[in-house]
């Protein structure tokens, strides 16, 4: 009977069917309501943390415990732009040299269990030392989603202007429904004084599900906080994204490579104009796109400082003109790709850059 049973359940996962989604993210919200929010296992300090007025958030996880040179990069860059840095992980370990390196840097590093995802850690981290505190001007979070930064951050933290919006992302998306994108989130005074951003965190639970989180949590936050009244804004608009691929110029530049026959058969400008003309019938028919895969030349071209890493490492959505990233940062941009190269090289698999 148990055999029968076990038999049934992984037909049953296998179906990829509206009843076993159903079922497996309420099974997962079940799961959440009564598994504690407090995960943390290692904490340094020991004792209290001494925050600045402008606090960052930094979510990591790698399943080895180990902090690659560009995620330090990144951190050392928002410290010297005067964040004090938190660092969670929930790989729920940490190598020695690594745990050594970020406590030169941060004001304090956290090590949990990989439950509730990033949301569970910034809920956690922020219950934990009492943010924002009366001094706090500015909280970001951000996580290791993204490989870069490819150049200093001083140009967008400039951009965090919190008399135009109360919010800041760096890029929005409208799948399921509008939202920032939370690997980078930017709360100025008014977000963080109100009742509606401590009601929201409050409510966060750590449930095993990504697809629950996605929709609950990253798009439900913003969706949160538009319904109390706070100004919502992203650096990269999505309509300025996509209007730089839907210009004359570039229906011009597709007519006169279709007209070349070298064009028409080089592999590189195929993969170009596929992307190009993708965008273009997304956007005829309103269906809405993931900024930081689908338009990644446009937000580097624009200065956008990161390659989403699970765009390079698998490429889930099969964006069409990723051959060629290498030589927009090296050849367009004049960055250095080698800090993300050395990542790939250790990572990925039956692929190349």
């Amino acid at each position: 009977m148990i055999r029968r049973l076990r038999i049934l359940w992984l037909y049953f996962m296998r179906s990829g069917s509206t009843a076993k989604w159903w079922t497996v993210v309420q099974a997962a919200i079940l799961a959440g309501k009564f598994r504690s929010t407090r995960q943390v296992i290692s904490a340094w300090p020991a004792g209290s943390v001494t925050l600045s007025s402008r606090v960052a958030l930094f979510m990591h996880f790698d399943r080895n415990g180990n902090v690659c040179a560009p995620v330090l990069s990144y951190i050392q860059d928002l410290a010297a732009n005067g964040f004090s840095v938190v660092f969670v992980t929930n790989s729920g370990k940490l190598s020695a040299a690594a745990e050594a390196e970020l406590q030169k840097i941060c004001a304090a590093v956290y090590i949990r269990r990989n439950c509730g995802y990033d949301f569970g850690a910034w809920r956690e981290m922020i219950e934990t030392l009492h943010l924002p505190r009366p001094a706090t001007t500015e909280l970001i979070i951000v996580n290791d989603s993204m490989y870069g930064p490819l150049r200093n951050l001083d140009h967008i933290l400039s951009k965090l202007n919190y008399a135009e919006a109360d919010i800041w992302g760096l890029t929005e998306s409208w799948q399921q429904r509008y939202h920032l994108q939370s690997y980078f989130l930017a709360f100025g005074p008014k977000a963080l004084a109100s009742p509606a951003f401590r009601a929201f965190w409050a409510q966060v639970k750590p449930v095993p599900s990504k697809v629950f989180i996605v929709r609950e949590y990253e798009v439900g936050f913003t969706r949160a906080m538009l319904r109390a009244g706070l100004r919502c804004a992203a650096i990269w608009r999505y309509e300025d994204l996509v209007g730089m691929v839907l210009g004359q110029d570039v229906l011009d530049g597709l007519i006169r490579a279709e007209r070349s026959r070298l064009a028409r058969a080089d592999p590189i400008v195929v993969t170009r104009k596929l992307q190009i003309t993708r965008i273009r019938d997304a956007a005829a028919h309103r269906v809405a796109m993931n900024p930081t895969a689908d338009l990644w030349r446009q937000l580097l071209l624009t200065g956008f400082p990161f390659i989403k890493r699970e765009l390079l490492r698998k490429n889930p959505t099969a964006v069409e003109d990723l051959g060629d990233w290498v030589e927009v940062v090296r050849g367009h941009l004049g960055l250095d790709p080698e800090p993300i190269l050395g990542e790939l090289r250790a990572g990925m698999k039956n692929s190349a850059p």
